[in-house]
């Protein structure tokens, strides 16, 4: 998030953790270590490289997930003309930030990233800016009354207009027991009609690879990383029509030039965008 275009208002976010834990991995910043990114610290580097063991291709996974997001962001800014976009899960900042994609499109476009990791508050922090198009809050997907709910939410999103949510490599973090089919489901109660849901996860498509990996992540210091068949993965978007091509391996979701076409972990990594009618 450059500082030209992120805004963080303190009193907003008054529940924000005040101390960082470095002696467990976190997922953004394993996340954003495999991107090439420097906001991590040794036990995040760790993990990740017990996971790039099991599959040297690990980070292209992430680096799909970011190009998916990219196109996906275009898309609801552009030809479905969503102005509010709230990034559930946004992870620390990369390349292509959801608020600069958007923005190329429609400047006047809001975004609200979520996370509950507090590196990442405390990096926008650290870029405060006075710019009234983007802002970052604390919060977690588990809880999404807690989350919809937040004052600054409901100062910076319109409830009452069409909005796009944002759930990128997030739900395959949550166990079954945490349940993140009721999770999506009460993400979609919040939404209004004409407003977009965009999910991507890993996937099972019944290969070794997706099952030893899985085991990678949920006995390793993460403990979390669930990859879940297309079956499985078809209940986040229920009652939604999904726009074109669908739930699918997220490099053939409306490849641009730019898009991998020969990336070697491609069926194992699921994504879709859904409209609430």
């Amino acid at each position: 998030m450059s500082a030209e275009s992120t805004r963080i208002a303190d009193h907003e976010d008054p529940a924000a953790p005040a101390n960082l834990d470095i002696t467990r991995a976190s997922i953004a910043r394993v996340y954003d270590y495999v991107l090439g990114g420097k906001d991590n610290f040794e036990i995040d580097r760790t993990t990740a490289h017990a996971i790039i063991r099991v599959l040297p291709e690990a980070p292209q996974i992430a680096r799909d997930n970011r190009a998916f997001v990219r196109r996906s962001v275009r898309y609801l800014a552009g030809a479905a003309s969503i102005r509010q976009i709230i990034d559930i899960g946004c992870g620390l900042p990369t390349e292509g930030n959801v608020h600069e994609v958007a923005h190329e499109v429609n400047r006047g476009t809001r975004v609200v990233y979520v996370d509950n990791d507090p590196i990442v508050l405390a990096h926008g922090r650290a870029l405060l800016a006075d710019n009234n198009n983007s802002i970052v809050i604390t919060s977690d997907v588990r809880d999404p009354e807690s989350l919809f709910n937040n004052p600054a939410i409901g100062k910076f999103i319109d409830r009452t207009e069409p909005y796009a949510v944002l759930i990128s490599a997030v739900l395959h973090h949550l166990s079954d027991d945490e349940d993140p089919w009721a999770v999506a489901k009460a993400i979609r109660d919040w939404l209004p009609s004409g407003s977009y849901l965009m999910i991507a996860n890993f996937v099972d498509p019944g290969e070794p690879r997706a099952r030893a990996t899985e085991r990678a992540f949920l006995e390793g210091s993460l403990g979390t990383g669930r990859f879940r068949t297309l079956d499985e993965q078809t209940g986040f978007f229920e009652g939604l029509e999904m726009v074109e091509p669908g739930l699918v391996p997220a490099n053939e979701w409306r490849p641009d030039p730019d898009t991998e076409t020969n990336s070697p972990v491609h069926n194992l990594y699921l994504a879709g965008v859904g409209r609430k009618p």
